[in-house]
């Protein structure tokens, strides 16, 4: 017959197969591994960028309550002075 293969050469090409499929299959998998790597690292980079940004804003807000607390009060103190109070009494001259 055209084209016939013996069992041997039959099994010998099925684990030649085989081996390609499984292989091809580990290659993917590294590559997707790879790609998940990448990607935590990228995040990673983003969270660091962002907490490098609160960190920067969080010490310049200390900065400011720490110059606003050693510097005198610009305010001018106000002495309490006594205001005389009146008393104002119904006049009789209304009913």
């Amino acid at each position: 017959a055209k084209g016939a293969f013996s069992e041997e050469e039959a099994n010998a090409r099925f684990t030649a197969w085989q081996n390609n499929k499984q292989s091809g299959l580990a290659a993917l998998k590294v590559k997707q591994q790879e790609a998940q790597k990448a990607e935590e690292k990228a995040r990673f980079e983003a969270e660091k960028k962002v907490n490098e940004v609160r960190a920067k804003a969080l010490a310049a807000k200390k900065v400011v309550e720490v110059s606003l607390q050693a510097a005198p009060s610009e305010e001018p103190v106000l002495e309490e002075k006594e205001v005389p109070v009146l008393e104002i009494t119904p006049t009789e001259a209304g009913e």
